[in-house]
């Protein structure tokens, strides 16, 4: 580890940040799983 926390509001700082960055990596893998499955060619047929 890094750094020590020491109080409780340095740890709330500490997983509020961890939080953040999960949530935007995770909504950018979801818009990007969203843009694969959407971006499909439409000219071929399937029948």
């Amino acid at each position: 580890m890094g750094t020590m926390i020491y109080t409780l509001q340095d740890f709330m700082t500490h997983s509020k940040g961890i939080t953040y960055l999960v949530m935007g990596a995770t909504l950018i893998v979801f818009l990007l799983f969203w843009s694969f499955l959407t971006g499909r060619d439409k000219k071929k047929n399937t029948y």
